[in-house]
């Protein structure tokens, strides 16, 4: 549901932070005031492409936000949050979208950044859009199934088809692969075992290749070497002016003098640290200096060492781990993921028999459970189609014709079976007598689309209100519901809101009274001009101010008569909170 929504230099609004509730929340205003505003910040949060003429003139950049509770058992929700690694704190999500002048712009959800895709994907299982041929879940083929389905209350049924059919797929391609020629599986294990053996032999330790290197660079340079340690070590303690003798005079003399005056204590402290220590590494160096030989023996060993270890890197590590510097662990993968292979392929011929036995068991099961899914969609569609003919009828649609139509899938003429059954399912319309019936794509009118969605949200909860509920979408935007109605067919357009409004979030924007009086919560759009610049606002009306608004709508003033009447559908529909 959406809590709050805040929007910044979107065309004439400025910055404003709105917060909503459940249930109908109609939004009124003049013609012009900006309206299609609103709705148009919600599209660009949900995804939508947006020009940079949306840019308040003299900003660099607008931008939309929105504060989003979601229902736990929204399982399609938290699935896509959870695959994308956004935690969800407290059932809250926050949505942030902005563009600039340059074309450029931003989306996160929390503080995750995503793509545009990502966004439309995402708010498209929270919010439905209708009037507007955009982000329309009514338009796609796939939502139909999914409607018929919660209609039918084969909901389940269907997810159950659905994981059964994933598990076929992955047991049929395990069978392909194993299913490959005697010839290509002795020669790919003969591969796979001498790249074992030869890795095992090798014994790579974690970390050798480095160590290697740096033995093989101070044998490759030990003369050089030497003549540095030999030079320091005649600077520190074997040269007949070396620090250490200079230190320890220096160390005498101070001792003396801090026997004289006190106040040297701290600076005597000091220089005989510092003269111990310079003895510490003389010692270390003493001992360092002794062992230092050369071997040559010693570096043609590191030298073939390094060589094999080289080739096997060569041989077995990909251009992307090798880049990662773990070289040996790399190659030590190789080795487990070409054990792992071989005991699958050498294990193949005798699980084969065993894959097709389980193959045979689901292949049954499965045609039973699209038959068993056929019998009830083919049921449940006609039923649905009655109904929701019925119901446009009463939304100004009288010579309206609806159909849930049942395609079966086919291949080369046969009946085939795809992720959620054997058929596929379409809704059709035909708006007007003697029009046919066409894909719902093809309704040129926003309003119509509008009013066929009012219609399937009202005939799911009629018919499976627990199922419509707990349905993925929880927000619902309705622009230009009410094009081309008015009198009693906008009275049933707003009865029909109100019902559904009890168990989803309703945004209606309208100009029939008739419709907004049925409102939870009522919001006012208005356009002002302060100092040379107009701007959009909006805000929500208290009883008094509804009260108006619904004169106004109703005869364009707020006379006495217009109050009159606004006051009489105000105690006959309103429902105000």
């Amino acid at each position: 549901m959406l809590e709050e929504l805040s929007i910044r230099n979107f065309a004439l609004i400025d910055s404003i932070t709105l917060s909503f509730r459940s249930g109908l929340n109609i939004l009124t205003g003049e013609t012009g005031a900006g309206k299609s505003i609103i709705v148009g910040s919600l599209s660009f949060l949900m995804g939508g492409k947006t020009e940079t003429d949306v840019i308040r003139t003299g900003c660099d950049e607008a931008g939309v936000s929105a504060v989003i509770s979601v229902k736990k058992e929204n399982n399609e929700v938290t699935g896509w949050l959870k695959a994308k690694d956004i935690e969800c704190e407290e059932d809250i999500i926050i949505v942030r979208r902005n563009i600039k002048t340059s074309g450029r712009g931003s989306i996160f959800i929390q503080n995750v950044p995503v793509t545009r895709q990502d966004l439309a994907e995402f708010m498209g299982l929270l919010f439905d859009l209708h009037g507007q041929h955009n982000h329309e879940s009514l338009l796609r083929r796939e939502s139909h199934r999914r409607y018929l389905d919660c209609f039918a209350g084969t909901e389940d049924e269907a997810l159950i088809f659905y994981r059964t059919f994933l598990e076929l797929a992955e047991k049929r391609k395990t069978l392909e692969a194993s299913l490959k020629s005697d010839r290509e599986r002795e020669e790919r294990l003969e591969l796979l075992n001498y790249a074992v053996d030869e890795i095992s032999k090798a014994k790579i330790r974690a970390g050798e290749i480095r160590e290697l290197e740096n033995e093989a660079q101070k044998l490759d340079s030990f003369e050089k070497l030497a003549v540095y340690i030999n030079t320091v070590s005649d600077l520190l303690y074997d040269g007949e002016q070396s620090i250490l003798s200079l230190a320890r005079r220096a160390k005498n003399a101070l001792d003396s003098a801090g026997s004289v005056d006190a106040s040297l204590g701290d600076i005597c402290g000091r220089f005989e640290n510092l003269f111990y220590e310079a003895e510490d590494i003389a010692g270390d160096l003493r001992e360092y200096r002794e062992n230092l030989a050369f071997d040559p023996g010693r570096l043609e060993e590191v030298n073939d060492r390094l060589s094999m270890l080289y080739k096997l890197k060569k041989k077995y590590v990909k251009g992307a781990e090798s880049q990662s510097g773990n070289d040996e662990e790399a190659i030590l993968s190789y080795m487990a993921d070409a054990e792992a292979e071989t005991e699958a392929l050498s294990g193949a011929a005798e699980n084969r028999e065993k894959l097709k036995t389980e193959i045979s068991v689901i292949e049954k099961d499965i045609v039973a459970k699209a038959q068993n899914l056929r019998q009830k969609r083919t049921a449940a569609a006609g039923k649905i189609s009655g109904l929701i003919s019925g119901i446009l009828a009463n939304l100004g649609m009288p010579n309206a014709r609806f159909r849930a139509e049942i395609i079966p899938k086919q291949n080369e003429g046969q009946i085939s079976l795809g992720p959620w059954g054997a058929e596929d399912v379409e809704f059709l319309i035909s708006a007007n007598t003697g029009e046919p019936l066409k894909d719902l794509a093809r309704i040129a009118s926003g309003g119509e689309l509008s009013r066929v969605m009012l219609a399937i949200k009202t005939a799911l909860l009629s018919e499976n209100r627990a199922a419509e509920e707990q349905a993925g979408v929880e927000t619902l935007v309705f622009d230009e519901i009410d094009t081309g109605i008015g009198g009693e067919v906008a009275l049933k357009v707003g009865e029909y809101l109100a019902r559904i409004g009890k168990f989803k979030q309703i945004f209606c924007v309208t100009h029939l009274a008739s419709i907004a009086i049925r409102a939870d919560n009522h919001f006012k759009v208005e356009k002002k001009t302060e100092s040379g610049r107009t701007y959009t606002g909006i805000g929500p009306l208290n009883a008094d101010g509804r009260r108006k608004e619904i004169a106004r709508m109703l005869a364009g003033d707020c006379g006495g008569a217009a109050l009159a009447h606004a006051d009489d559908l105000i105690k006959k529909y309103g429902n105000l909170r």
